[in-house]
């Protein structure tokens, strides 16, 4: 009988698809709570730890939930229920809940966020918008190019199509030729630059700051935001599939309950 996989097992296979060298030096991953050696018999992913999720993990009996972003982020002096971070990590080690957070290391892998959302958008020629020096196959977003030139804001429409979104923030010129375009999940305007470089008239990104929306425009890059959500959520359903392939004993799945906290009215 094979032996029930411990959080040390997923934990190692998250590395394999989500290497650690490839996140961000800022950022907070890896195990962060939890007993590597407890057996997992059901696995949770979620975007986002909130006090929904929370309660759907400890609601169905997960041994392990991976969430996309890390609690805690900062360094934490405390834990108590008086803040978000400290309530959501007391919830979860009360039920002895242990919390994996793979982050940028998955937005920027093989077969992360990013390169999930080019293929969806059909792009050929895809590669990292800001390779590494030592790996240029690997790196922070991607680029890749449109089958056919469009105008920006009918590119923006097809991205709606394809993301099956009903509202989209645009920047940018409507008539602007798009062939090239780069692609970043989450708030990903720090690579505004690096699309500006690598030749892109369109950036499709979840979310960034007014204000470089209007460097976009002088540089004439056509922006596309999809929010920060739904350039991420696809990415939790697709490593709940990864990891269900590989461990077919765990009950595994991408959290139900969760959704974007913003509305619009």
């Amino acid at each position: 009988m094979t032996p029930q996989p411990t959080v040390a097992d997923l934990c190692s296979a998250c590395r394999e698809i989500c290497p650690p060298d490839l996140a961000e030096s800022w950022d907070n991953t890896g195990l962060l709570l939890g007993d590597p050696a407890r057996a997992v018999g059901r696995l949770m992913t979620c975007l986002t730890l909130s006090p929904r999720t929370v309660a759907e993990a400890i609601e169905k009996g997960a041994d392990l939930v991976i969430s996309h972003h890390p609690v805690p982020f900062t360094p934490l002096k405390a834990i108590t229920t008086e803040t978000l971070s400290g309530w959501i990590l007391w919830q979860l080690a009360a039920q002895k809940i242990a919390v994996f957070s793979p982050h940028t290391s998955f937005d920027s892998a093989a077969q992360g966020i990013n390169q999930l959302l080019a293929e969806r958008l059909k792009l050929t020629d895809i590669r990292p918008l800001r390779p590494l020096p030592a790996e240029p196959s690997l790196g922070t977003g991607r680029l890749g190019i449109l089958p056919e030139p469009r105008p920006f804001l009918e590119f923006a429409q097809y991205v709606k199509t394809v993301f099956g979104l009903k509202h989209i923030s645009v920047a940018g010129t409507p008539r602007l030729p798009v062939e090239r375009v780069a692609i970043g999940c989450g708030a990903a305007g720090e690579l505004l630059r690096d699309a500006h470089q690598a030749g892109c008239q369109a950036f499709v990104l979840g979310e960034t700051r007014f204000h470089t929306c209007v460097e976009a425009e002088f540089l004439q890059i056509g922006l596309c935001m999809i929010g920060h959500y739904q350039s991420e959520r696809l990415g939790v359903e697709h490593l709940a599939h990864l990891l269900q392939e590989r461990f077919p004993q765990v009950e595994i799945w991408a959290s139900q309950a969760e959704c974007d906290p913003i509305r619009w009215i």
